[in-house]
Formats: C-alpha cells, structure tokens, sequence
C-alpha cells in the first residue's frame, strides 16, 4: 500500500481519488485550500468519509501557489505517516477568453497555479523519494497539453508547459527508481469549466466583437455534450486511471493516459509522437533514461 498526496480534494477528480484511493487500502493525504473557509465542507465530508470507514485518510491545507504552504502540507504528511510514495498533481484552473484580452499578470496567475505549482510540490517531495529509491508523480494535465483550439491559448500555455516539464522530469528521475507520468482528461462534468476565469482586459475583449458569441456558443456545446448519458464525461474516469496508475507495477506505467473525449486528437498525436519521442533519446544516447531503475 502507498503513501499518496493529492492536491485540489475540495472537489471533482481530486475528491473522489481521495476517497477511492483510502477504501483500497492506502493511505491518503488530501489536501485543498480554505479547509477552515471555502472548502469547510469538502472537508467535513473527506473526514467523515475516514472516519466512517476506519480509512488513513488525512486532510490537509495546501495552496499550491504558496511555497510555505507546499512545504509545510509535506512536512505535516511526513509526520503523520512516515513517507511519500505517490504525488497526485490534481489542483487546477482554467483560464477561457479571448487570448490577447488576458493581461501579462493574468497569464502568470495561470501558469503559477498549472505550471510552477506542480513543480513546488515536485521540489518538495522528490528528495524524499529519491531518499527511498521509488516514488510516483501522476501529473493532471489535458487534451489541452496537446491540443489546440480557440479561446483556450492561455490555458494551452500552461498544459503544454506541464506536459514538456513532466516529460523531463520523468527522464532525470529515473535512475532514482521515480516515475512520472500524466492523466490527459478531456471535458468532464466537473466545477473546472463553470469556475473558468475570464480575461480582465474587457477593453480589448470588446474589440474582438462577435467572436465573444463564438465562445459562448462554445460553453452551450459543452453544456450540451455534459448532458447527453452516452458521452464519456463521468469523474470517475479519471479517478479509475488515477487508481489504476497507481497500482500498477513500477516500470510499466505509461508515460501519457488519455481519459474520455478528445476530439479525434489527443490520442493519435500520443501514438504518432511516441517513437518520435524515444528516437530523439536513442539519437542522443539517453534512451536507457525513459525507463525507470527498480531494485
């Protein structure tokens, strides 16, 4: 049984991996924002949930924007159950508009949150693994981080940016006996869209006219695919893939999972992109650095 840390458990993927990964047996430390505020309630519920089951799941406060934050939720795991074998990177926002209406610090919000807070944590826990010689980081990224479409470019920026920094963290990490891998959800029925930040500069975003309609139109579509039963759009999707990455036996996890719609793109650029990938480590002599060491 692993040690897991999962950050966003105030809802969605991150809640219910919390609790799925506890009823299995781990131990699990799931951590949000707000745990005496916002998410007072989302808190109560993981709590009860433990309790009720006689379950080692622990709650915790962590903003992944705030370093003493990431530092102190490791340090509290830490005590309470010895070890980190596994980093569930699941906090996120999504930023929606038009691209040149979000402002420079806009853009930095989102990738400070997408972007540089996985990376804290990762700087928090890896000396750990290391430490141990085994570990696992399950990084929550998206279609998003292999597609591209309108309206999303800010979002883009930060998923691409996880992707490549993932990608090379997996390669440093494996001589260490530590995976990295990465969950690519398509839309699903969570708070993610609804909660969507819009650009600040309303100005500009005036300027672009009827194409605002376009995006609304948009938000209508995907209303529309959330509703239909047929649809792969459940959660527990991605949760299932979480779980089952997890469990599997280290060495044999893939580097990118899928999980539900994406639009005809995701999945075949993974499997054209693949050799591609390994032959630029071959070229370069690192090959032996996509497997991870195991004892």
């Amino acid at each position: 049984m692993a040690n897991i840390l999962i950050t966003g458990c105030s809802s969605g993927f991150g809640l219910q991996a919390a609790k799925d990964l506890a009823a299995r047996g781990h131990s699990v430390f799931a951590t949000m924002r707000g745990l005496d505020a916002k998410n007072v309630a989302a808190a109560s519920e993981l709590m009860d949930f433990g309790t009720a089951n006689d379950l080692s799941l622990y709650v915790g406060e962590l903003d992944v924007t705030d370093e003493a934050s990431v530092q102190a939720a490791v340090g509290q795991m830490l005590e309470k159950v010895g070890s980190i074998d596994v980093v569930v990177n699941n906090a996120g926002q999504m930023f929606v508009g038009i691209t040149e209406a979000f402002t420079s610090e806009d853009l930095s919000r989102q990738l400070d949150i997408n972007v540089v807070g996985p990376f804290r944590l990762c700087r928090a826990a890896l000396p750990h693994m290391r430490a141990q010689g085994s570990g696992l980081v399950i990084n929550v990224s998206s279609i998003a981080g292999r597609l591209a479409v309108p309206f999303f470019g800010v979002y883009h920026a930060s998923k691409w940016g996880l992707e490549g920094l993932s990608e090379s963290l997996r390669y440093e990490l494996s001589g260490f006996g530590v995976e990295v891998v990465l969950v690519q959800p398509g839309p699903f029925t969570t708070n993610l869209f609804p909660r969507s930040p819009r650009p600040t500069d309303h100005a500009t975003e005036e300027q672009y006219g009827e194409l605002n309609n376009v995006l609304e139109g948009m938000s209508g579509a995907f209303d529309e695919v959330f509703e239909d039963p047929e649809m792969p759009t459940d959660p527990q999707l991605v949760v299932d893939a979480i779980v089952e990455l997890v469990e599997m036996p280290a060495g044999t996890r893939p580097l990118r999972t899928v999980v539900g719609i994406d639009f005809g793109g995701a999945r075949p650029i993974n499997e054209a992109t693949e050799p591609h990938r390994r032959t630029v480590l071959e070229n370069m002599g690192m090959l032996h650095m996509d497997s991870v060491t195991t004892d």
